[in-house]
Formats: structure tokens, sequence, C-alpha cells
């Protein structure tokens, strides 16, 4: 069964990115060091040559990848990074994009992108149809609080790196009024980087 997962890169305090985020410095100010871990090996990811990790960060960045049947981004992560040109990372993965408004001109690549515009319950049913048997991830700040609030997370990859941000894009700013309960499910220590598995309990 399909479940949705965030799966994302984060300081220690909290942070998903740095201040003065923009298509310039997609991860704001200080913000690289969040993914360094994903560039701080000698092996190849088997799902994009473009990351170069260490043999265990390869394990735990490869698992998560072939689990991964579809992904949900916000509007605002798809601008920054200017759609990732049409082509995503996590290649042929379908990504579905919550937005007010279909852009004009999307970016035309390798990646099947879906703009759903009737919030993020919409945006999670057509996912786990797309998705399978594989999992639904979440990469980004906004569409996670939305799935916390709304019940609709079953799980966190949090990928921890040792530094306090102290300013910048907050990864749980706004998740309801209600605290939500979690089992840790596995802690592996990478290369500059802690790996935590949380399933959210109901």
């Amino acid at each position: 069964m399909s479940k949705v997962i965030l799966n994302i890169s984060m300081s220690l305090d909290g942070f998903i990115a740095g201040t003065n985020d923009s298509q310039k410095q997609p991860l704001g100010d200080q913000g690289d060091i969040l993914h360094a871990w994903m560039f701080s090996g000698e092996e190849t990811s088997q799902t994009n040559s473009f990351f170069k990790l260490s043999s265990i960060d390869k394990d735990v960045f490869d698992s998560a990848s072939k689990k991964t049947g579809a992904m949900i981004v916000g509007r605002r992560t798809y601008d920054i990074v200017n759609g990732w040109g049409g082509s995503h990372p996590l290649e042929n993965v379908p990504v579905f994009v919550l937005t007010q408004s279909i852009p004009d001109t999307p970016p035309e690549g390798t990646t099947p992108f879906t703009f759903i515009t009737d919030g993020v319950e919409q945006a999670v049913k057509q996912a786990k149809e797309v998705a399978g048997s594989k999992d639904v991830s979440v990469g980004t700040a906004s569409v996670a609080q939305q799935c916390i609030e709304l019940g609709q997370l079953d799980g966190l990859d949090l990928h921890i790196a040792p530094v306090l941000l102290n300013k910048g894009v907050r990864l749980f700013d706004q998740i309801g009024g209600k605290s939500v309960a979690l089992k840790s499910t596995e802690v592996i220590e990478g290369t500059g980087v802690i790996h935590v598995k949380y399933d959210v309990l109901r």
C-alpha cells in the first residue's frame, strides 16, 4: 500500500533552507550545507549519477529513491528551481505540483508534471494512484505542513545536518493546533548527516 513520506534534509534546529532563497541560490544563505552529504562521497547513486555519496549515505538515498513512485511539491519550490528544467533529479518519477494556477509555459523535459489546483488532498489522491505500491514522497515544507495538519502524512525520513542554521525556512512552522505522535523506526549515522525515520502514529 502506498504511503506518503516526508523525505527532506534539514538543520538540527529545523530549517530546510536559509534566508534569501531564490533561483540564484535555491537553498538560500548557507543552505547548501544541508545537502552537502549528497555530494561528499565517492560512490555514485544508482538513481542519478549527479549524486556522489558515501557508501552508507548512498544506501539510504537509493533505498528511498527506489521506493518512490510519485512526488508532491509546492509551487514556490517549483518556481525557485525553475521546474528543474523539466527534468527532476529522480528520473522518470511523476511530480505533482500543488498550485493556485497552472504555469503558461512549463519547461519541457523527461519528468511528467501534473499541476493540482484543488488542494493537497486531491494531490495525495492522484499521486497515490500513480505511485501504485510505491511511496509518495513529499519534499517541501508547505506541502509537508498541510499533509500533517490534514492527517495525510504516514512517515518522515529526515536527514539532519550538524548545523544550527538559526534562520530561514522552517520545516514545521504551521502544522495545526494538535500535537503529532511519532515512533522512531531507524537511526543511521552517515557522513556529516544523521538519517532518522519516523512513523506517524494515529
